[in-house]
């Protein structure tokens, strides 16, 4: 059973700030004190809020900052057309009125970087020359690969950039640090959540189903709390996304665009594997594993595939043609769903189209944890949600809806076939925390705290 915990607390009501404490901060300061003989770059979806937290970053740690943005001033290429060497591309950015350059004192920030491929070969020589910090940015990176001549390996640093956590979306929403600090203990120590407490971030977390983690959707909200004007800022999001792959996508772009409208439908389904045979009779791998990978490279959406052994480690045992595809914001994915979905969801019915949108949460937070995604599905018997290494063993997570949340067969099974591999059972529903017989059930937003 679970223990018993007693705190004293207060939680805002309504109030929300358009603040947006981003966890990525720390990681930069991390480069610039560390690592700052690499270049940074910073990956990740367009709209996730790149651009606006190399600024923030740049005004608090640096004299100066110019920012070189290649798709909105494409005549910044010419700087970097002729030698590569650091002594012409700094003249020529000069020369353009880029400045001021000031040794040991400026960052130079390429964003939209994949518009200029020679830039990112540059990176190397720009590095050498030792005077300025580089930061580089970009939506689409891993879809160009071909046009870049020559990679600046072992000068680069990499950065995964995702939407806002639930934790994020909690700062922006101005819940106090000691609330979260509470939540926190209580999953340290096993304990239940006071119910208030519970109950209030229980309705953050359908708000955040609905609003999603996209920076620009977030602020709509908060400015507004107007879910209509929420919706209609995240379906422009969406048309953008549309349009770069009509943009980008080249001869692929009708499949790109198929695989793409097909993921919540996908998710829907009770297995919710992504299965091609419903987007076309027929479909195969050959013809569609490429126009899938852009999506993963652009980082709209995230593998999650499957593995058929129960052993570390996962790489080795993936089958890579099995997989599900989750989307890269749940906000994002909630509003491509038919049927006025976020009224359901304000309302507590967040299993609908049965668990689609409570799974693609759980693999966000995860993922953007850190931890790779992972299925445990052999031969359609006894599936596992989420599979993860943890201290040497598996983890296991289940996605689980209603008063029926203590029923798991797959769970079960895992236990009785592996119970020496396996660290921990986790069993994750609208209910509060508890403990028995060696299951944790955990509430949807305690997600927040699960990371290796």
């Amino acid at each position: 059973m679970a223990k018993s915990c007693n705190f004293v607390y207060k939680i805002p009501a309504k109030s929300c700030k358009n603040m947006f404490n981003r966890k990525i901060i720390s990681e930069l300061i991390k480069w610039k004190n560390d690592t700052a003989n690499k270049a940074l770059l910073i990956k990740g979806a367009r709209q996730v809020g790149k651009t606006t937290i190399v600024r923030q970053f740049a005004k608090e740690n640096y004299k100066n900052f110019i920012e070189v943005n290649f798709e909105q001033m494409p005549m910044a290429k010419q700087a970097f057309d002729g030698n590569l060497d650091a002594r012409s591309i700094l003249i020529n950015l000069s020369a353009m009125g880029f400045g001021p350059l000031e040794p040991g004192n400026t960052l130079i920030f390429f964003d939209e970087i994949q518009s200029c491929p020679k830039a990112r070969t540059a990176i190397k020589f720009l590095v050498e020359d030792g005077q300025y910090d580089y930061i580089e940015s970009g939506s689409l990176l891993g879809i160009n690969y071909g046009d870049v001549s020559s990679y600046p390996v072992g000068f680069e640093h990499e950065l995964d950039m995702f939407p806002l956590d639930f934790e994020e979306f909690l700062w922006a929403c101005n819940i106090r640090e000691d609330v979260i600090g509470i939540l926190r203990e209580c999953y340290e120590n096993l304990c239940p959540v006071p119910d208030f407490l519970h109950q209030q971030i229980m309705e953050r977390y359908r708000q955040y189903l609905i609003v999603g983690g996209m920076p620009e959707v977030v602020a709509t909200y908060l400015a507004n709390e107007d879910f209509n004007k929420t919706i209609t800022n995240q379906k422009d999001i969406l048309t953008g996304y549309r349009n770069d792959i009509s943009k980008y996508a080249g001869k692929d772009k009708m499949l790109v665009k198929s695989v793409f409208d097909a993921i919540p439908g996908q998710l829907s389904k009770r297995d919710k594997r992504f299965i091609l045979a419903s987007i076309e009779k027929n479909a195969s791998h050959r013809k569609y594993g490429e126009p899938t990978q852009w999506l993963v490279d652009a980082g709209l959406a995230y593998y999650s595939f499957n593995v058929g052994s129960f052993e570390l480690p996962f790489p080795g045992h993936e089958n890579l043609r099995l997989y599900k595809l989750f989307f890269v914001d749940i906000g994002l994915m909630c509003a491509m769903m038919l049927n006025n979905i976020q009224t359901k969801v304000l309302t507590g019915d967040i299993f609908v189209n049965e668990g689609a949108l409570a799974e693609n949460y759980i693999a966000g937070e995860l993922t953007k944890h850190g931890i790779s995604l992972n299925y445990y599905d052999r031969k359609s018997k006894h599936e596992l949600d989420f599979v993860f290494p943890e201290d040497n063993k598996i983890s296991i997570i289940e996605v689980k809806s209603g008063k029926e949340y203590k029923k798991h067969s797959s769970l079960d099974m895992a236990q009785s076939l592996f119970a020496e591999k396996i660290n921990r059972r986790i069993v994750i529903s609208g209910n509060n925390v508890e403990s028995e017989k060696g299951t944790l059930y955990l509430p949807f937003y305690m997600s927040m705290f699960i990371s290796v």
